[in-house]
């Protein structure tokens, strides 16, 4: 009997036990205000409850003035330092930024040049996997989805490290730079290969040169003839650094503290962020975008004129368009209102290249979508302004990158801040993460199988 046969058949049990589950795991969400349950560790107020210190990542979205909560314009500090002068202060020397981004995470300081050489030539050292690793693990399983297939060949690598459970601080570091520097094979590799095996396309495995930035690596890889534009490269650069860090409370960083303070090995530890990075509720959201846009393109006939924009906009905030959510994807944040700094940077960098290739009439209906769109959702009292995605994903799309690479990418830039917040974890190793979780379920007594 084949798979698919089996699993028809056994189809109207799981779903009979599948409905007897979703009953008796249904929980009265009066409940959840009875207990003061602060639910996915939020306020009502949408302030998130205080879990952790960190010196790594600081998120700013509000100012408290006599108790109240006032919305400001968003800002984001990697170890103190402003994002936006951060960017500012690369991309004004003509530099690649995410190197310097990630030595600023994981040492708390900012790199004199010959630190900043010293740390990209290690990276580099550092950018290789072990003899056959793709033949034999990347190649042997291809998988359409790039995060599972990212979290296979992070667990797999536990295998060929011999000090693979030293959880001393050096040890980690060592492990840690090793993916930071092998998450771009690991990724686009995967991706080749899901496009050959399960697409019919042709297999394309370059090795990069050592000299080459994490962005320039990403795009040498993944074109057929290995070419892209110095614009192309700092845009995705860029992208990088915007991403390597949100502070110690979003979802995946969370995940970073909860598992390492188990005192598990550092693949198992990255392997359970790429799982919480994989969820639809935190990455992948700029693919939601995306596709949203190429909607709105082929349903609206003038991309310039307001009112119609406008008028399928309403369609899609009253569930009559697109996936019929009521969503507008890439607008609003679960912190920031009024703005969202990553958003504000990559879209004064998107511009450029929509020139560059020839986009600057998609480029005006996102600039057009984000002026309409808080307002249609101020109408449900809910401050929004654009997020990372918005034009994260446009940027990608520009690019060239597959969508099935978009998520992978925000992980090439986010195991930075995982790794930093790993040892700042283990450094301050306290008691195991353990939140207390009340039952509410009645007592009953057992009965023997033969009366049931």
């Amino acid at each position: 009997m084949n798979e698919f046969m089996k699993f028809n058949e056994m189809k109207p049990l799981v779903e009979k036990l599948a409905a007897i589950c979703e009953k008796t795991g249904y929980i009265d969400p009066a409940l959840y205000d009875k207990y003061e349950v602060r639910r996915g560790l939020r306020y009502k107020s949408g302030r998130g409850v205080l879990t952790g210190l960190t010196e790594i990542g600081e998120v700013k979205s509000y100012t408290i003035d006599d108790g109240e909560m006032i919305p400001c314009e968003g800002k984001l500090y990697y170890h103190g330092v402003d994002l936006e002068s951060l960017v500012e202060g690369f991309t004004s020397d003509g530099r690649f930024g995410f190197e310097e981004t990630v030595y600023l995470l994981l040492f708390g300081k900012q790199p004199t040049r010959q630190e900043l050489d010293e740390f990209t030539e290690l990276l580099a050292e550092y950018r290789s996997l072990p003899v056959d690793f793709v033949r034999d693990i990347i190649m042997k399983a291809p998988s359409g989805d790039m995060m599972n297939t990212l979290a296979r060949s992070v667990l797999t690598l536990y295998s060929y490290d011999e000090h693979g459970d030293d959880t001393t601080t050096a040890n980690v570091l060592r492990q840690c730079l090793e993916l930071i520097a092998v998450f771009p094979m690991l990724s686009v590799y995967g991706y080749q290969v899901c496009n050959h095996y399960l697409k019919g396309d042709s297999l394309y495995i370059h090795t990069p040169p050592p000299e080459l930035s994490t962005a320039e690596t990403i795009l040498y890889m993944l074109r057929p003839d290995r070419k892209y534009t110095e614009l192309e490269a700092k845009l995705l650069d860029i992208c990088l650094v915007i991403h390597a860090e949100h502070g110690g409370g979003n979802n995946s960083t969370f995940t970073t503290h909860v598992v390492s303070s188990s005192g598990t090995d550092t693949y198992s530890v990255i392997a359970a962020s790429l799982g919480s990075l994989k969820g639809p509720k935190h990455g992948g959201a700029n693919k939601k975008v995306v596709e949203m846009f190429n909607e709105i393109k082929a349903n609206v006939k003038d991309w310039h004129d307001e009112d119609e924009v406008r008028a399928y906009l309403e369609k899609i905030v009253n569930k009559e368009a697109f996936d019929k959510t009521g969503l507008i994807y890439g607008i609003g944040h679960a912190v920031y209102s009024i703005s969202d700094p990553r958003a504000k940077i990559i879209k004064s960098f998107a511009k450029p290249l929509a020139v560059e290739k020839d986009r600057v009439d998609e480029y005006e209906l996102y600039e057009l979508v984000e002026k309409i769109a808080p307002t249609l959702l101020m109408r449900r009292n809910r401050a929004a302004s654009a997020n990372v995605d918005f034009y994260s994903g446009f940027v990608y799309d520009m690019l060239g990158l597959p969508l099935e690479l978009y998520t992978p990418i925000f992980a090439i830039a986010r195991i930075a801040g995982w790794s930093a917040h790993r040892i700042e974890e283990l450094v301050n190793a306290g008691k195991i993460i353990r939140p207390a979780y009340k039952n509410v379920a009645k007592h009953t007594k057992y009965i023997p199988l033969s009366e049931r």
